[in-house]
């Protein structure tokens, strides 16, 4: 599936700002992971974050990638789950990842990520 090229450096730029190794993408690309992998000690055992998060901050971040385009959630037969996994566009970038790591962002980019985050204009 082809991205518009605009999406495509949003959504590279939300996950080189995010405190997510590539482990984490590389994990949900064939299973789902749940919030408690991720966020406190346990994030940093399975080499998903580079530094110990609360789950409320891990949900916050997940949910922008979520908005980005990346993950979805899960959905069990009662509802939304506390499970992620990689959306059609996330497979793809973790395609390119394979060849390479995820790129380091500049402070442009963490400029540019915060207003695209909090500052959303209406479609």
């Amino acid at each position: 599936m082809d991205y518009p090229r605009a999406t495509m450096t949003r959504a590279v730029r939300a996950v080189a700002c995010s405190p997510f190794d590539v482990e984490l993408f590389k994990a949900m690309r064939s299973q789902s992971i749940s919030l408690a992998e991720i966020a406190g000690q346990q994030g940093i055992t399975h080499r998903y974050t580079r530094r110990s998060l609360s789950e409320q901050k891990v949900e916050g971040l997940l949910t922008w990638l979520i908005d980005v385009g990346l993950l979805r959630r899960e959905v069990d037969g009662q509802g939304l789950t506390d499970s992620f996994r990689l959306t059609p566009l996330g497979q793809q970038l973790l395609q390119l990842w394979q060849q390479q790591n995820i790129p380091r962002p500049s402070l442009a980019d963490y400029w540019r990520n915060l207003c695209s985050r909090w500052v959303r204009w209406p479609v």
